[in-house]
């Protein structure tokens, strides 16, 4: 999984590298294992990419090392993929920040097939005619050194990006709204499915597929996405709140306290607090910075992060019959390990409810999930998952209920890790 963020100032005063860092750091959620930003000035490209988290990724002298009005950036949780990367055919060259999985062929393949339809034809229509030869879910923001940027969502919509700006000053672009809350712009709209959009100094122009399918990536509103987000017209928090009424509604428990697994399970657990009348506590402290674990690429990090973010408020559960609440359940271990420290912590009862369906299957659009042998919700049932994980009780929210929290229907959103059936 990643997070992009594009901007063009209408003014080559503007010096926008940290713009870019800050709006990067409004999508660290989406990637925390390499960060990167690329600028233009001049016709020539400016390029920092490293390991680790934004904040340590730029330092002053970084950012200073990044000039230009125009600029591009993203985050990843692959530490093999640091974007953007630079591109280069038959003097031509072109930084491309890509967010998502395409089917056949990899980044640099889909780089260079735009950067040679750059050289036919206009931006708009080089980009359609790329996007309909490469199938999959995504996004992209491309950086050409003859100052333009170019904008594009997949067909179908599966990975979000948004538009805004900044007054008559900036252009901004970003795979999520809060990346534009940041630096202060307004959320103009959604890049509509199909939907390419190419900026200059004096023009902003658009085109599109006018494919009528819509498949938005369910598993944006239960944990990728940060809850101040708006992601197709929807307040993801809102959403999430709906989650924990309806997972209330579909699993009820006797129990005395409800806790949710931080960050992205606390507004499940304060609405299935107010929908049950059962009080909820912060249950679990934090030591460091904010991690997400899901998204750690091997098993010891994901251990260690629950280790970090998860220790359980001793006063919170002692002696009391508790209801976890969390979003997704994909290998069982982590959250084995978080039923066992409750345990230890005094916990009478531990009674597990999650905001998603069970995972299924591999997502072919970059989502971060596991292979299929290793899917506990693939090969067990919920009791068999309590006893695996020493649980009194294992629920998820059904495919319908998450449905009617997101509030679209069902045939425009792409459900696949959960049922297994994808739109392409």
């Amino acid at each position: 999984m990643s997070g992009l963020i594009g901007i063009f100032a209408f003014d080559e005063l503007w010096s926008i590298a940290r713009f870019i860092y800050y709006g990067l750091m409004g999508l660290q959620h989406r990637g925390q294992e390499s960060a990167g930003i690329t600028t233009v000035k001049d016709g020539r490209f400016y390029t920092r990419v490293c390991k680790g988290l934004v904040e340590e990724a730029f330092k002053e002298d970084a950012l200073k090392g990044l000039p230009g009005h125009i600029g591009c950036g993203g985050v990843s949780m692959d530490p093999a993929v640091s974007q953007p990367i630079v591109i280069e055919d038959r003097g031509k060259s072109l930084a491309l920040t890509f967010s998502g999985g395409l089917l056949e062929g990899d980044l640099k393949d889909f780089g260079l097939a735009l950067l040679r339809e750059l050289s036919k034809s206009d931006p708009e229509q080089a980009a359609l005619t790329v996007m309909e030869r490469f199938k999959g879910g995504y996004s992209f923001l491309a950086l050409t050194n003859d100052g333009h940027i170019v904008a594009g969502r997949d067909p179908m919509g599966v990975k979000p990006l948004c538009v805004g700006g900044l007054g008559f000053d900036l252009a901004v672009f970003a795979s999520e709204s809060s990346a534009l809350d940041v630096v202060g712009a307004d959320l103009s709209r959604e890049v509509e499915p199909g939907e390419v959009m190419s900026v200059e100094m004096f023009s902003i122009k658009r085109a599109s597929t006018g494919y009528s399918r819509r498949a938005y990536c369910s598993f944006e509103y239960v944990y990728y996405a940060r809850p101040d987000s708006i992601m197709n017209g929807i307040h993801v928090y809102e959403v999430r709140r709906r989650i924990g009424l309806l997972l209330a509604k579909e699993n009820p428990v006797e129990a005395d306290v409800v806790i949710g697994v931080p960050e992205t399970a606390i507004p499940f657990a304060m609405a299935y607090s107010q929908a049950t009348g059962i009080p909820v506590e912060m249950g679990f402290m934090r030591t460091g910075r904010s991690v997400r674990t899901a998204i750690k690429p091997t098993q010891f990090e994901r251990l260690v992060g629950v280790q970090l973010k998860l220790n359980p408020v001793r006063a919170a559960v002692k002696g009391k019959r508790v209801v976890l609440i969390d979003d997704s359940v994909v290998r069982g271990t982590t959250l084995r390990n978080t039923v066992y420290l409750l345990r230890k912590r005094g916990a009478k009862e531990v009674h597990v409810r999650i905001g998603s369906p069970a995972i299924v299957a591999r997502c072919p659009y970059g989502t971060a999930v596991p292979p299929e042998d290793e899917l506990i919700g693939r090969a067990l049932k919920p009791d068999e998952i309590a006893q695996v994980i020493g649980a009194d009780s294992f629920s998820y929210l059904s495919v319908d209920g998450l449905t009617e929290a997101i509030g679209l229907p069902k045939d425009s959103l792409c459900l696949g890790c959960f049922t297994g059936e994808y739109p392409i």
